[in-house]
């Protein structure tokens, strides 16, 4: 469903309000205080540019994509943003910073390379945030360095680039952190409670006030969705998930992701597993479409340090192409590849790891593909198959289900529904086939139980930039057997993870 990976989720301006003197000293970059604006332009590089001119392209966004790649160039660099890529980059770009202008408030914007904007440091400085204000830092894990805001050299102040910035006291402190995992006695399959420590190195820089950063681009925030119906509204997991559990509560975090290819996933600068591991702290993630051959995986299996248990299946009859794993820093008592049929086995998607109280597989199922080739094979013989083995495996304890699970079952999962209808993944028999072989069989879909009215996507094609107008769909599921759905604390979603066409899902499970 597109030919050109995404390198970038979500703008993340700052707000601030830093006092220097200003006879003396300048911020570089692009950082630029509003005191600034109002003598009526920012130097950078030889170029001006007037907040008339910034008002402009507010009133006419259209303006912007008739520039020129140089006029993009020269506009973006006159703001102090970086002018690289092709011009549909330049054009997201200059939009982004005229989206987040916020006239008559006193802020300062930081930029954030085009290709990676960071999600991920506004996560790590709330952590910190929470350690300085409650002596203690929860849902981080792994021996790894978390990084700090990109660096770009001469355009940021260096005691802010150094470090995460968090208010404290009208002192900025810089922090440097290393975060690992220390577990109460994991073993023999057993998810036992963990405590999150974390060592912060902080160095204290005298300025008067710096706060944390606000994404204000979020797209998914906004309702997308071609026939809405009453009471539906969009889905925010700033908003909308529930608080974290308490330290001495048992419980279970998984999460999944159709990574599109993991090999150019952990090329890119934006997010990976690592970071993932990092911000989410998960008990178990499992991947879709890896596209690793057999030969890759002793060199990346071990992708995410604490997590030595890996299961990772391939494609044999069509090489570079599917491929499931699942990466668990609890070892499973049994693991299983495959549904054990032949015709069905070749492609490597499906892993199943047992553990004490539940089965959790790991499914990549069959995209009808173009022409719906597929179609027949998908809901006549994959999706029965892979039923059958569910309730085979339910006898004797729970299933869960996660993965990529290729069909928009309701209207609410897609946002133009009408437009679909023959479209690999929304067809008629494949909702069908979805509701016949799981949902009336007794598993329960833990995001819609949990939020009935609301819109949610998972999934948006690279073409036209659907990421950025959230037009999408909701093909990735958490499905649970009917005995431990009222165990599910947060089924949950993170739009704001890029980096793949489609982004991580979680749940919470109570042990």
């Amino acid at each position: 469903m597109g030919s050109k990976r995404s390198l970038s989720n979500s703008s993340v301006p700052v707000s601030s309000s830093i006092v220097e003197d200003k006879k003396d000293k300048k911020l570089k970059g692009s950082i630029s205080t509003n005191q600034d604006l109002e003598k009526g332009a920012v130097k950078e590089n030889g170029v001006k540019s007037s907040l008339g001119e910034i008002q402009r392209f507010k009133d006419d966004p259209a303006k912007i994509e008739t520039m020129t790649v140089q006029e993009l160039r020269s506009t973006l660099r006159s703001v102090g943003v970086p002018a690289k890529g092709c011009k549909r980059d330049l054009v997201y770009a200059l939009k982004c910073f005229v989206d987040t202008k916020i006239d008559g408030e006193n802020s300062l914007a930081v930029e954030e390379h085009v290709s990676c904007f960071s999600a991920e440091s506004m996560s790590i400085q709330s952590k910190v945030k929470n350690l300085s204000e409650e002596e203690h830092v929860e849902n981080v894990n792994t021996d790894l360095e978390v990084p700090s805001l990109p660096r770009h050299k001469g355009r940021i102040k260096k005691s802010v680039a150094e470090g995460n910035a968090v208010k404290v006291d009208a002192k900025m402190v810089t922090t440097k952190q290393k975060l690992s995992i220390k577990s109460d006695g994991v073993s023999g399959g057993k998810f036992s409670q963990a405590k999150r420590t974390s060592e912060i190195v902080t160095e204290v820089v005298n300025v008067d006030e710096v706060n944390l950063p606000i994404v204000k681009t979020e797209p998914w925030t906004i309702l997308a969705h071609k026939k809405p119906q009453k009471g539906w509204i969009p889905y925010n997991p700033r908003t909308m998930r529930p608080p974290p559990l308490t330290r001495d509560t048992k419980y279970v975090k998984l999460m999944s992701w159709n990574v599109n290819g993991l090999r150019a996933l952990l090329k890119l600068e934006g997010f990976s597993a690592l970071q993932l591991a990092q911000r989410e702290d998960f008990d178990v993630l499992c991947l879709q479409e890896t596209k690793l051959q057999e030969k890759d995986v002793e060199e990346i299996k071990n992708l995410i340090d604490g997590y030595d248990n890996t299961f990772w299946t391939c494609s044999v009859s069509k090489l570079g192409y599917s491929g499931t794993a699942i990466i668990s820093r609890v070892k499973p008592l049994s693991v299983r590849y495959g549904l054990g049929i032949s015709d069905h086995d070749s492609e490597g998607r499906l892993v199943t790891a047992e553990f004490d109280s539940f089965y959790l597989l790991n499914g990549y199922v069959p995209n009808s593909g173009d022409g719906l080739k597929r179609l027949s094979y998908r809901v006549t013989e994959w999706d029965l198959s892979l039923s059958n083995y569910m309730k085979e495996l339910e006898k004797s304890k729970p299933v869960i289900l996660t993965g990529d699970l290729n069909c928009a079952h309701e209207e609410i999962d897609i946002f133009n529904p009408a437009g679909n209808k023959r479209s690999a993944g929304f067809t008629d028999e494949e909702r069908k086939s979805f509701g016949t072989n799981f949902l009336s069989r007794g598993f329960v879909d833990t995001f819609r139980r949990q939020h009935p009215g609301v819109v949610g996507y998972t999934y948006w094609g690279y073409r036209h930039g659907l990421r950025k107008t959230n037009k999408g769909w909701r093909l990735d599921y958490f499905l649970v057997s009917e005995s431990i759905a009222d165990k599910a604390y947060d089924s949950y979603i993170l739009p704001d993870v890029g980096g793949s066409d489609h982004c991580p899902i979680g749940l919470i499970l109570k042990l």
